[in-house]
C-alpha cells in the first residue's frame, strides 16, 4: 500500500471523494480495467487495499506516460510562438 498512500489514495471512497465521483463508479471502473488486462491489479478487502505486482507494475507505466505528456505539453509550449 505504500505507493498507494504516496500519491494520497488509502481505498476506494477517499479516492471516489477526491475525483467527485461515488464509490461505486471507481468500484466499477477498477474491475472493468481488471477485465481489461485480464489481471487484478488491486488485493481489495473490506479493511485494505494493495497493489498486486501487476498493478505495481502498471501504476509505474501509467505514471511515466503521463509525465511523458506533460514533459511534451512544456516542450511545445517553450517552442510555440504568438499566433
Amino acid at each position: 500500500m505504500g505507493l498507494l498512500r504516496r500519491i494520497g489514495l488509502k481505498g476506494f471512497a477517499s479516492a471516489a471523494r477526491s475525483l467527485d465521483m461515488a464509490p461505486t463508479v471507481v468500484t466499477r471502473a477498477t474491475a472493468e480495467l481488471d477485465a481489461h488486462h485480464g489481471a487484478r491489479l488491486l488485493h481489495r478487502t473490506t479493511r485494505s487495499l494493495a497493489l498486486t505486482d501487476v498493478g505495481a507494475t502498471y501504476l509505474e507505466q501509467a505514471l511515466r506516460v503521463l509525465a511523458d505528456l506533460r514533459d511534451a505539453d512544456v516542450q511545445a509550449g517553450a517552442s510555440s510562438t504568438q499566433p
